[in-house]
């Protein structure tokens, strides 16, 4: 988990959820219409009290005994066609907001998934996986119920409360003096709470993102945490987090609830006495009945509009601490930048060339130790170039540089005559397959694992690509052959046939330049023979590139490079190495030695 964490900035207010305007500036057509039947629905509650008026002093009081009866149906009339124009304005109001919340926490969501995928992976070595997962859903959730209902809510309540509160200063201004006292004891308390409910809405949120890290970290790891018999720590440790997350929500909710009590208690108390005021005002014949039950009306719309907006502001408050929390991680900017105008790069038949010079390279996490000191290398077009040593060697280092995951920080990385920061992340990872020593299978079928070397291709293609890695026999054998799901992560396979996937997928692609971390390392000694037969078909006619443990699969490089600490130590043909001595001599023995004693 990210130290981040902890020390992530509280919401100061609302304000936060400015960041949301790029989001919903795209449906301003929508959020007039919204707008508009929010303000014919809040118009339609204010003229009931003046309907209301009306029935009592004209339909009431005021008409002839005879003409009662008509009066009578003509106000029922028109409060019937009042109260149809709200429900059909609310209705219309309840539609167009809730539309724009799906959409725009749809968008919202979509738009910092597909930031993050960007991002390099300096990114996640700082930012849990778990936690991202839990801004996608818990903090989009928050932002939809804002933009779907609280924002509509506090805006409709703000409109009926302007427009009640004008009503009483035109037609009682003594009445008016008495709410006023009323709403500062309400909103008041309301500000002071809502700073406390504030932080605790912003600390909520992080216990969870904390939960759902250990959860997919975890999740992730099943077989491991089963072997070493953890579950029940691993329980225990998750359970420490949701209890967290409890707690915090639990102050949280308390504080809310004594705000709840008090708005409720505060609009009861004014509402009473604004009635009291109107029936002395009544008896005394200040005012009409029907003018009581019109300033009665409007007092109940005043003051439950203010407690409404009581409880929107706390959802807004936890709506800009989510809002927060997704905009920090759309404002990430990965450190591997897009270059302003891209060199193309050439056209190639052979393989690509590829030159390291004077390359040196600390990885954010660890920037006391050097992964890469001053390394010059260059493989020729068609070359296949094995990297060697112990771990901790800078091998795989190389290949996320190539890859440029991580910009170095001096020297240069070529392809083909380019500066790899110089062209187009698309363009150069194009030109580049990769089999990878922990082979990624997708939760989909094993037809569309192996196009995702290039989506593009045909079922033939990908079923040629799968012969060639030796693959097509044992997907044949799956219930549903080529169309069998293979499980989240491959686990309906054995390791050699997910890496056997994994080679198909790079074949597929067919790239000048082609990267084997371990390609052979999961596989048995048949699978291994035919794979490697497979892989010795893929290199022709391009550069290869291996990072090899198990020096009995690299001998027939045309070159081999030794590394050590970071640095190259020696390069040569296996023969040449071999007599030369050195760390590569005692690397064979060790393992030639037990494999094969001569």
């Amino acid at each position: 988990m990210s130290s981040a964490t902890s020390e992530r900035p509280k919401a100061a207010s609302p304000r936060s959820l400015s960041g949301l305007g790029p989001f919903l500036r795209p449906y301003r057509v929508r959020i007039a219409m919204a707008l508009a039947f929010m303000v014919l629905a809040a118009v339609a509650t204010l003229v009931l009290p003046i309907a209301l008026k009306s029935l009592i002093d004209q339909g009431l009081v005021a008409a002839d005994p005879g003409d009662r009866l008509m009066a009578l149906r003509e106000h029922f009339g028109a409060l019937f066609a009042v109260g149809a124009a709200l429900g059909l304005f609310s209705a219309a109001r309840f539609y167009m907001v809730t539309w724009l919340g799906e959409r725009v926490t749809a968008d919202l969501r979509n738009a910092v998934y597909a930031h993050v995928v960007k991002q390099s992976p300096e990114f996640f070595e700082t930012t849990a996986t778990g936690e991202v997962i839990s801004r996608l859903t818990t903090d989009t959730t928050l932002v939809q119920t804002v933009v779907g209902s609280s924002l509509s809510m506090g805006l409709r309540n703000t409109v009926m409360g302007i427009g009640a509160l004008i009503m009483l200063i035109a037609t009682n201004p003594y009445v008016m003096t008495q709410v006023l006292g009323v709403l500062v004891l309400v909103v008041l308390p309301t500000i002071l709470f809502g700073r406390r409910v504030r932080k605790l809405s912003r600390a909520s949120q992080d216990r969870v993102a904390d939960s759902s890290a250990i959860a997919a970290e975890v999740l992730n790891a099943i077989p491991v945490v089963q072997s070493y018999t953890q579950e029940q720590r691993e329980a225990g440790r998750f359970s420490a987090a949701t209890e967290a997350a409890f707690d915090t929500a639990k102050k949280r909710t308390r504080i809310r609830s004594v705000l709840v009590a008090f708005i409720i208690t505060s609009t009861f108390a004014g509402l009473l006495w604004g009635l009291y005021q109107g029936t002395q005002a009544v008896l005394h014949g200040q005012m009409t009945a029907g003018h009581l039950g019109q300033t009665v009306l409007y007092v109940i719309v005043l003051i439950s509009s203010v407690a409404v907006l009581s409880e929107v502001y706390g959802d807004l408050l936890r709506a800009a601490g989510a809002t927060e929390r997704l905009m920090e991680l759309l404002a990430a900017r990965s450190p591997v930048a897009e270059p302003t105008s891209p060199r193309p790069l050439p056209p190639t038949e052979r393989g690509s060339r590829v030159a390291f010079n004077g390359l040196r390279f600390h990885y954010p996490s660890r920037p006391q130790t050097a992964a890469l000191a001053d390394i010059d290398l260059e493989v020729k077009p068609g070359e296949t170039v094995a990297l060697v040593g112990p771990s901790g060697a800078g091998k795989s280092t190389v290949f996320q540089l190539l890859l440029r995951f991580y910009d170095a920080e001096a020297g240069s990385v070529r392809v083909d005559g380019v500066d790899v920061r110089e062209a187009s992340l698309q363009s150069l990872r194009e030109r580049i397959g990769i089999v990878p020593q922990d082979s990624v299978i997708f939760s989909t079928s094993a037809l569309e694992n192996i196009r995702y070397g290039r989506p593009g291709a045909t079922d033939d293609e990908v079923i040629a690509a799968a012969k060639a890695a030796f693959a097509h026999e044992f997907i044949m054998a799956l219930p549903q052959g080529y169309q069998s799901f293979l499980g989240e992560r491959g686990v309906r396979l054995s390791g050699g046939q997910r890496q056997r996937i994994s080679i198909a997928r790079a074949i597929l692609k067919n790239p000048p330049l082609l990267l084997l971390d371990e390609a052979t390392s999961a596989l048995d000694a048949e699978s291994e023979r035919m794979v490697q037969a497979a892989l010795e078909a893929a290199m022709a006619h391009r550069t290869t590139l291996v990072i090899a443990h198990r020096l009995a699969t690299v001998q027939q490089a045309d070159r081999i490079v030794v590394m050590e600490s970071g640095r190259i130590v020696d390069q040569g043909t296996h023969a040449e190495l071999i007599e030369r001595g050195g760390l590569y001599a005692r690397l064979a023995a060790m393992q030639f030695g037990l494999e094969s004693p001569a």
